[in-house]
């Protein structure tokens, strides 16, 4: 997932642009953006961060960069911001998402006799391939709307133009937007938590599908929203900052009553409950409340500075940030029997080969894992994160067990099965621990507090809006 921010002041807007960014920068480890309208028309800042921080990268830029419109990101994938000159004049274009049927796509536009210029590895820049179809519509929002129509996965965006900035959210809700207004001045963000500091307050959630357009004047409709919400239930659970909100419900709540689900009916001996840093803490702290065993922390993360090991996408350094970034603490491991919660079990290497070693190392007793979302069990068609059933930990257990691949795993999503106890089993022996609870899917739901029908839950259900 990327996080994408725009903003509209009465006075230069670098500042807000620069801070309001930075404020998305859990949600991608890879490329960032910065957009402008100058006095000569678009400036745009474009730099790698992989290895360092945002705010290191842009800090010297920003302050030669002026205007009073702009917008930025922080993303998961690909170069962004894409400059276009086009028949709707010069814009730039930012996206959260992923596109399922880019290849698809790219051909039918190479058929047509159009370009792509933003190719890497042989893969198209998905924003640019977003840009090129938003052009094939008789106005910018007939465009929005084709793109819509074409893609299969998800796609929420900025676009910014002379006259103001357009933004638009994807059709089915899978990714936020939220606007902001403080004063005369107005915002748009993937996460409610660039607002705070900057003085800006809530004025809407955007729905699915719904544009806008936002001025010097403020915003004015351009479209409405489908009515089809399936915003993704992995924002609350663990992509989404502890301080943000989505649809009205805030990350940090959410997290603290999954943790308070795991702890229900949990017997196991426990002295100790801690979290994995940082999204496994707020699971722990839940936990510790409803079982009233103390919350300790075994595990402490080294600096705010590094990546979230789940969003790179090497696997090489995805171990790398695993094992620099988590150290523990002896005299709270060594001799007790420790509850360990964590947002989930994806790929289940990094826990293996690192944090339950260290424990372990430390002189653990016992540990026993508290997952705050049931196993995850179909790559993600909607943003950039798992792309292969291989990578998950529950399919390499179903594949264990059936002694070869299969493609129904229908009995394994019981939570009630013995098939799903096997593969549970599996799981526990293959990480060393003493036991693994995984979060119910219906307490998960209860967790968050949106009807299961608005909730994207494809990556545990394969069922699709």
């Amino acid at each position: 997932m990327s996080g994408i921010f725009g903003v509209v002041s009465q006075k230069n807007c670098l500042d807000d642009l620069f801070y309001g960014t930075d404020y998305h920068s859990h949600l991608g480890t890879q490329f960032a953006g910065l957009a402008v309208w100058e006095e000569k028309g678009l400036m745009r800042k474009i730099h790698d961060i992989r290895g360092t921080q945002f705010k290191a990268k842009f800090y010297e830029d920003y302050k030669k960069m002026t205007g009073n419109k702009g917008i930025g990101v922080i993303s998961a994938l690909d170069e962004q911001p894409i400059c276009v000159n086009s028949k709707f004049g010069p814009f730039a274009i930012v996206t959260n998402g992923y596109i399922d049927n880019a290849d698809e796509l790219a051909s039918q536009l190479y058929k047509e006799g159009k370009s792509l210029s933003e190719i890497i590895e042989g893969r198209v820049n998905l924003t640019e391939l977003v840009a090129k179809l938003i052009i094939n519509g008789k106005d910018l929002i007939s465009g929005i709307e084709y793109m819509f129509s074409r893609i299969a996965g998800s796609c929420s965006l900025l676009i910014l133009k002379q006259e103001g900035i357009y933004a638009a959210r994807d059709r089915y809700g899978y990714t936020p937007l939220v606007v902001g207004q403080r004063d005369k001045d107005w915002a748009v963000a993937s996460e409610t938590t660039a607002f705070s500091n900057l003085g800006f307050k809530i004025k809407k959630y955007l729905q699915p599908g719904e544009i806008i357009f936002m001025d010097k004047q403020g915003i004015k409709p351009k479209r409405k929203g489908s009515g089809i919400n399936q915003i993704c239930a992995f924002l609350w659970i663990y992509t989404g900052f502890p301080a943000s909100s989505y649809e009205g419900i805030t990350v940090e709540v959410v997290r603290e009553r999954c943790g308070m689900f795991l702890a229900k009916d949990d017997h196991v001996k426990r002295d100790v409950v801690s979290g994995v840093p940082d999204s496994g803490t707020t699971h722990a702290i839940g936990y510790a409340m409803e079982s009233k065993v103390p919350f300790r922390r075994c595990l402490v993360k080294y600096t705010p500075g590094f990546d979230r090991s789940y969003t790179p996408p090497s696997q090489e350094t995805r171990d790398l940030i695993a094992k620099m970034k988590l150290i523990p603490i002896q005299e709270i491991v060594k001799g007790n029997c420790l509850v360990i919660c964590d947002d989930s079990i994806v790929r289940g290497t990094q826990f293996k080969n690192y944090t339950i070693q260290k424990l372990l190392e430390t002189g653990a007793k016992e540990i026993h894992l508290r997952i705050a979302c049931p196993p995850l069990m179909f790559p993600c068609k909607f943003n950039y994160s798992t792309r292969s059933i291989h990578e998950l930990a529950a399919r390499r257990a179903i594949k264990s067990i059936e002694g070869k691949d299969i493609t129904n795993v229908k009995e394994y999503l019981n939570e009630d099965s013995v098939k799903y106890r096997k593969m549970v089993g599996w799981i526990t022996k293959d990480l060393g621990v003493n036991t693994i609870k995984y979060q119910r899917l219906n307490d998960m739901v209860k967790a968050i507090g949106l009807p299961k029908e608005k909730l994207c839950l494809y990556c545990w259900t394969e069922r699709e809006p």
